[in-house]
Order: C-alpha cells, then structure tokens, then sequence
C-alpha cells in the first residue's frame, strides 16, 4: 500500500472560519458551565470578540490568492469580499441580538425595548436570563456562511451549507411569546430547507456522473468536452440551483420568506435577511462564474426568467401587505430578482456590482428590522401597518430614519438604494441582458408604492389610540442604526470606494 497523501492545508487562509467555529464551540461548552445569571454578557463578548478577530484576519489575509485543503476551498479575491461583508453584517446582527431578554410570558425581545406593561412584569422581566443559546448558533452560522463563499467544491458546499442552515433553524423558533407562529415558521424553514437540500445533494451526485468529479475546475473542463452526457450536465445544473435558489429566495421557491420572517425573532429575521443573502449568492456566483460559464447561452434564458417572475412576485405582493415583516419580506425577494439581474451579466462588471448590491442592501435592511423591532406595545411588536399611522409624530427620530430606509429600498438618488440598482443594471445591459432591466426598472416602479405608502402612513396620518411608541433603544441597538443608516447614506453619497474594491476583488481562481 502506498502511503496516503495528505493535502496541504492554509491555515493562515482558514483562519477566519477557524476562529467562528471554535468560538461557536467554546460557547457551546460555556452555556453547559456558566450560571444563568452570567451567561448572556460573557457569551455576547465571545461572539463579538471572535467576528471582530476574523474580520481582522480576512484584512490582514486581503491579498491572498490560493486555494487549500486539496483545492476544496478558494481564497480569492470574490471570497474575501464576501467574506469581510458577511462579517460586518453579522457583527450589525449580532449588536440587534445583544439586548435580547426573555421577557415576562417567554418573548425573545430586546431587553432595552421593555418599556410597557406593569411594574412587576418589568421586574420580573429584567430578573429572567436571555435565550443565551442564540448566540453560538449565531456564531455557527455565519462561520458555515463564510465557508460557503470560499466552497470550490460541491460537496464542500453542501457541507456549509448545512452547516450554516441547521443553526438557522433552531434561531427562527426561538420567539416565544408568539410561541406557535415562530415554531410553525422554524418548521416550514426546516421542511422546505430539507428538500432543497436534497436537490442540491442529488445534483451534485449528477455533476459527479458528469464530470468524474466534485470540484469546479474539473466540471468547468469537463463542460467543453463535446463527448460527455449533457443530460447528466443539465439535469445536474438544475438541481444544484434549485438548493441555492432556496436560500435566494428566488421565485418559485419563495415561499418559506413571508412566513418565516415574520414568525422569526426580528433579530434572527435580520440576520437571515442580510447575511443569509449575501451568502447564498456568493455561493451561486462562484458556481454559475467559475463551472458552469461555458453554457452561459443554455442557462441565462432559463434564469432569467426566474429573475423576472422573482422580481413581478416580489413587486407585485409586496403591495397587498399589511405587516410590516411581510412587506420586507416581499421586498427581500423582489430584491433577489434584481441581484439575480446582475448575476447574470456574467461579465466582471456584473459580479462586482452584485458584490456591492449585496452590502448595500445588507445595511439596510439591519436598519430596517432594527426599527421594527423598537415599535412596541404592551402585546409586543407592532408590526400592522395601520398600527404606525401617524407615528411620526409620535417618535420623529426613528420615523425619519425609518423613511429614509424605505426611499433607499425604493431606489430614491442619494442612497445606496439608487446606486446599487444602477449598478447591477448597467452591468447587465453590457452583458446583453437589457430584457432584465427593462423589467426592473418596471418592477421598481411598482415596488416603489408599498414604501411610499407606509412614509405617507407614518407622517400624514393621525396618531391613534393604538398608536404604539418607538421604544427607547439600549447602546448595541442605537449603534446598529446608526452604522445602518450612515452607511445606506454613504453609498448613495460617496459610492466610488466600495465600487473600486468591489471592482479590484472580482476575480475568481480556478
């Protein structure tokens, strides 16, 4: 017997994932031994300590190009973009989390938004430990995010995929004082998750029929041979994006979005809603850029119109809501039609406005659920619309910054909305995909009403005795908004920076 040949592992390049994943355990170990009483600031500064520490690791790593562990993982430059966004993003989330308590009667709430209901519910309330466990899932998911974008191989992916999946899961039941609603979203999550799962485990078992093997240069060579099964190639192709279409939320598999991000803890929701994005579209990018480039003309038709139903269901439905969770929802998916418009460009200027489509959107919509999850009653969460007429008059503040949000997302100029959209659309022209835009644009349009509404709601209507206030935020939750809204403002100000880097990262290695 020969002796076995072990690969070469970076461990300099792995270090970001290395660091999430043995904080994510040592926090497991730590809510087995720590008591109640001190769980909940000792695991928060271990989660922000190890996200703050990987960050720090993919800047001082910015300028590798490898791949390691055998070519199962790329470090390129698209991977540490992605990388670095979805730690920023995640260290945004994690600030939302931070003031999460176990209020009186179970709810998963932010402990600083407390400011109703009786004075021994409130005692009662800031003398019960918080569901602590959030926070190693939330460490666990976001080093499986990481590890999906640098994923060079599919069965690496299906690997982090899950990974970062199943912790998910657990997140989205962790709203208690909607007890049922957030266990039946956590379920259908898991259900639909589950399926998706197997789609992309029997498409990669047909990729492997294809091409003799799992990674993508290997499938990128074996697409040019003539003599392969294209049956295996295509039928392996379709099934692979289905499971990453899922976490898209592209239409037609859309329809966990509505119901779980409203029955999620408004801060899981956020996390979900920025980071989850980011990752599932890395994900797509490499796969579609770097194996499946040479039968681009078989597959940007298909795609497309997924694009463009995802962008008209999204629109469209978006307009018929009345809670304000299901209306980001529906402006979640909407916004996957238009990433997907970038997507496929397939020119590098299309993958690098994704890019920073991706990181716009991001930040936005933290600032978005951030201030929903303020918008408080003695029943919780206010999140019909009718309940925040008028509610600028109420609370200014957070309603001006609430509207400027909701500009953003309709694509006003002057926020990162307008330069995002700009972007991925005026890649896909040059890619030949002016089709797309045209639905975009149109799309957009439609898209623009829902917001508009609720501003008109806000600062036009009259304030009612249902009217809830705006809760006073703790230190973590202002700095979320804060860096949300600045940051949304920024990129429709001053977007070159990020372009240029966006621009100077899009590259993948082979």
């Amino acid at each position: 017997m020969g002796d076995v040949q072990l690969p070469e592992i970076n461990y300099a390049a792995l270090s970001p994932m290395l660091i999430l994943f043995g904080a994510a355990c040592l926090g497991i170990l730590l809510e087995a031994i720590l008591p109640r009483h001190r769980r909940n600031m000792i695991q928060l500064i271990l989660a922000l300590v190890a996200v703050v520490a990987a960050l720090i690791a993919v800047i001082i790593g910015r300028d590798t190009r490898t791949l390691t562990i055998g070519g199962a993982v790329a470090i390129d430059g698209p991977t540490l973009f992605l990388q670095g966004s979805i730690l920023l993003l995640g260290l945004v989330s994690l600030l939302l989390i931070g003031e999460r308590s176990v209020e009186a009667g179970g709810a998963f709430v932010s402990q600083a938004a407390i400011t109703v209901g009786s004075e021994k519910d409130l005692k009662q309330a800031s003398s019960e430990p918080g569901a602590t466990e959030v926070y190693p899932l939330a460490v666990f998911t976001l080093g499986g995010m990481l590890l999906f974008v640098a994923a060079n191989d599919l069965l690496t992916m299906f690997v982090a995929l899950e990974v970062f999946s199943l912790p998910l899961y657990l997140l989205c039941a962790l709203a208690r004082r909607r007890r049922l609603l957030s266990q039946e979203a956590a379920l259908k999550y898991f259900l639909l998750g589950s399926y998706a799962s197997a789609f992309f485990l029997f498409g990669v078992a047909l990729l492997y029929g294809f091409a003799g093997a799992i990674d993508l240069a290997a499938i990128h060579t074996a697409v040019a041979d003539p003599t392969r099964s294209e049956v295996l190639l295509f039928g392996g192709l379709a099934l692979v994006s289905i499971g990453l279409l899922f976490k898209c939320a592209a239409v037609p598999f859309h329809v966990w979005t509505p119901d779980v991000y409203q029955g999620s803890p408004t801060s899981v929701t956020a996390l979900m809603a920025a980071c989850t994005k980011v990752a599932a579209f890395g994900a797509l990018l490499r796969v579609l850029y770097v194996a499946f480039e040479g039968v681009r003309w078989n597959f940007q038709p298909v795609l497309g119109v997924i694009a463009i139903l995802t962008m008209l269901v999204g629109a469209i439905l978006a307009v018929t809501q009345t809670d304000m969770k299901r209306l980001l929802a529906y402006s979640s998916i909407a916004n996957a039609g238009y990433l997907m418009v970038g997507v496929l460009a397939l020119n590098k200027d299309g993958l690098s406005s994704t890019m920073f489509y991706l990181v716009a959107y991001g930040f936005s919509v933290l600032a978005a659920f951030g201030i929903v999850s303020l918008v408080r009653d003695a029943d919780g969460e206010a999140t019909h619309l009718s309940r925040w007429a008028g509610l600028g008059r109420k609370s200014p503040l957070f309603a001006a910054a609430f509207s400027f949000i909701m500009l953003a997302f309709a694509g006003i100029p002057l926020t990162s909305g307008f330069t995002s959209k700009f972007a991925v659309f005026g890649a896909a022209v040059d890619g030949g995909q002016t089709w797309l835009v045209i639905v975009g644009v149109i799309t957009s349009m439609v898209l623009a009403f829902p917001y508009l509404r609720v501003i008109v709601m806000v600062w036009l209507s009259e304030p009612g005795e249902t009217t809830p206030s705006v809760s006073i935020p703790g230190f973590l939750t202002s700095a979320a908004l804060v860096i949300g809204v600045i940051v949304t403002l920024i990129l429709g100000v001053v977007p070159a920076p990020l372009l240029d880097l966006t621009n100077d990262a899009a590259q993948f290695v082979r």
